[in-house]
């Protein structure tokens, strides 16, 4: 019998070329053959786990034109061997055990977010089971990936990752992906309440949108792809993201690799994480802080990021320089391609076109007739020649103003100003990025 490892259709430096020059995600078919990791089955993981205990995140499978941030989901604290207990009961006695209060008919539930090095730190084997050097990613397996855990219907509110890619290996049961590129982000409306600190969320439902409330969701086009066992989807830098589990059970191996351009990004995200601890350190954390958070960090302390990301950035600033400059001002071979690179598109690696945009016809004219109406009805009663008659203003709250303030477009503006006052540079700072 062949080698699964022979017959994968890219090599590891090919396929690290390959994400190189990707812009667009991109689905690998075969590059995971004969992983070990296909095998985990949501019953094997549950074998495997035993009674380790696992934080799930429940939410109601009735459909909303609002994202369900996990700030607003209920939480359960369980064994993987209960949750697949209760997707099975249906009709019949109430279920007994921690998912008791929630009808599985009515909720879905997540285990997301579940770092390997932790679920696993008594199997260590379970780590060479996932095998990303394949990608060209010499020494890394399972321990720098996360797990997810899904029933029917589970889902992540629509993001994008501050930094980094993803690669997202569908192991059991399938999943839909819509993605946004980041020239979309004006068309998403970004908000960082929640806050988490490597994720911006969009204030739109992109599969139900309110349009008549986000207009500009209009212009967005999504890219749509279902993800099959087996397969493994590439997600760009900065490319939002919504992904709903399509099966009764769903497994998912997610790997996120960061770059060394990120270090500005991380320099805005010290800034996000100082202005947003600021602004609500007398709210209650599970208000506006999202789950995954390990709370709320001292102005000191946050102070203290700001500093070690501007200067790591800076130091990486000067590398680049000094290694441009040994190169007799030519970029060094291995960071840019001295050829032109055409990306092996093909039955092996599949690009993940955008859909037709079908669902994000505008409002019909009664719609807007009717929007029209309740603005009317908004406003002060007047004289009857309607000389001052204005629209009722809403009041703005803490998080309006955070939301203001910590838009991306701010964030990225006050991190070069920051770098140019901590490099002593006046110029722009955009070759920094």
């Amino acid at each position: 019998m062949a080698d699964p490892a022979s017959t994968k259709p890219f090599g590891p430096e090919e396929t690290r070329r390959i994400l190189r020059h990707l812009q667009t995600p991109a689905v690998f078919t075969n590059m995971a053959a004969g992983w070990p990791a296909l095998l985990w089955t949501a019953e094997r993981l549950s074998h495997c786990l035993g009674d380790k205990v696992l934080r799930f995140r429940l939410g109601r499978k009735e459909e909303k034109n609002t994202p369900l941030f996990e700030t607003q989901c209920s939480y359960v604290e369980a064994r993987l061997e209960d949750c697949l207990r209760w997707t099975r009961d249906q009709a019949g006695p109430p279920h007994v055990g921690p998912f008791c209060e929630y009808p599985n008919s009515e909720y879905w539930a997540y285990a997301d977010y579940k770092y390997m090095a932790m679920l696993f730190e008594d199997r260590p084997s379970m780590f060479e089971e996932v095998q990303w050097s394949d990608f060209g990613f010499e020494g890394r397996d399972g321990r720098a990936s996360t797990l997810w855990v899904g029933t029917g219907g589970a889902n992540t509110p629509c993001h994008l990752d501050s930094y980094g890619f993803n690669l997202v290996l569908q192991v059991q049961g399938r999943k839909r992906w819509h993605l946004f590129p980041p020239e979309d982000t004006v068309n998403l409306y970004p908000t960082r309440i929640p806050y988490e600190e490597s994720s911006v969320f969009s204030r739109v439902h992109v599969v139900q949108p309110d349009l008549r409330r986000f207009p500009a969701f209009h212009g967005s086009r999504a890219h749509v792809v279902t993800l099959q066992p087996g397969q493994v989807l590439y997600v760009p830098r900065h490319w939002w993201h919504y992904v709903e589990s399509l099966d009764p059970v769903t497994v998912s191996v997610n790997s996120w690799i960061e770059l060394e351009e990120d270090d500005v990004e991380r320099v805005g995200e010290a800034v996000t994480r100082t202005v947003a601890c600021a602004f609500k350190r007398d709210d209650a954390p599970e208000d506006w802080l999202n789950p995954t958070e390990d709370g709320v960090a001292s102005h000191q302390d946050n102070m203290q990021s700001v500093n070690l990301a501007l200067r790591a950035c800076a130091q990486r600033h000067n590398k680049a320089t000094r290694d441009q400059r040994h190169a007799g001002g030519q970029v060094k071979e291995g960071i840019k391609d001295s050829v032109a690179f055409r990306v092996p598109f093909g039955p092996h690696l599949i690009a993940v076109s955008p859909e037709t945009t079908k669902h994000l016809e505008g409002p019909s004219q009664e719609e807007e007739e009717e929007r029209r109406d309740g603005l009317t009805r908004c406003r002060p009663a007047g004289p009857a020649d309607g000389t001052h008659e204005e629209l009722v203003l809403a009041t703005m709250t803490t998080n309006d103003l955070l939301d203001c303030l910590l838009h991306p477009d701010v964030i990225a503006r006050v991190t070069e100003l920051l770098l140019e006052r901590h490099t002593g540079s006046h110029g722009s700072t955009n070759d920094m990025k």
